[in-house]
């Protein structure tokens, strides 16, 4: 049984250790989105280091039908935060791309806002002398649903051995309000929610991946595939190593 307290209260002591070691009077730089992974992630940042050490960053593309989610959540919480709208930033690189001669595929004008995101992110963090928190969870992690040097990137995670449910326990834990992590998950850019891209539910994915249970044979296929083919997003980048007569000048 998923004990919500004591995980809550290991990682924000986690946190703490964390800056301590890395970090000491730096302060934590969240993307804030509105949705349950940056609202529980800033809400347990606070926790540890205090309101005043955690800034949030809103990066909406263009209008975003539910930035007063993200607003709220920032206000709520009582941190410093501020809006860095990335369309233009999208728009410039996705045109640059076109005019080499390169036709942007569908799968270009997903991932590059999310990498661009990501260096706002380091852009904000670079001003504020902070360290980046990366909000991805066990679930999206599990099925390599982010993008490589986009929301997968960060300093450090909090959240990345925790599914989807139990992110969602934590966060009743901290007293966050049902706005903050019942909200419908999605990207944000695909129009689309997380389950609809990815033909299965979050219950359903999170049953697997802790009991290793997955009555349907076909999405559990699919679920092991889709591990298979995304490992590379959360191991390191593979180096050649010299050989050992070749280092020593033989």
């Amino acid at each position: 049984m998923f004990d919500a307290k004591k995980a809550c209260d290991d990682i924000v002591q986690w946190i703490r250790a964390y800056f301590e070691e890395n970090g000491k009077g730096c302060c934590a730089v969240v993307g804030i989105s509105g949705g349950k992974d940056s609202s529980v992630t800033a809400a347990l940042c606070v926790k540890a280091l205090g309101a005043e050490r955690v800034y949030g960053v809103l990066m909406p593309q263009g209008l975003q039908w539910d930035l007063n989610v993200a607003q709220d959540l920032a206000g709520s919480l009582g941190i410093r935060h501020s809006t860095v709208n990335i369309k233009d930033s999208v728009f410039a690189l996705i045109e640059s791309v076109k005019k080499g001669g390169l036709a942007a595929s569908e799968q270009v004008a997903i991932n590059t806002p999310a990498r661009i995101r990501m260096a706002a992110l380091y852009a904000v963090s670079a001003v504020v002398n902070g360290r980046v928190a990366n909000t991805c969870n066990l679930s999206e992690d599990w099925v390599g649903y982010s993008t490589k040097f986009g929301d997968s990137a960060g300093d450090f995670s909090p959240l990345s051995r925790l599914t989807v449910s139990e992110v969602i326990a934590v966060g009743r834990e901290l007293g966050l309000a049902p706005e903050f992590i019942d909200k419908t998950p999605e990207d944000g850019l695909s129009g689309l929610t997380d389950e609809e891209k990815l033909g299965f539910s979050y219950k359903v994915l999170d049953r697997y991946i802790r009991e290793g249970v997955c009555e349907d044979g076909a999405v559990k296929e699919k679920i092991d595939r889709l591990r298979r083919q995304n490992l590379h997003k959360l191991k390191p980048m593979p180096c050649f190593e010299l050989a050992a007569d070749l280092r020593a000048g033989k």
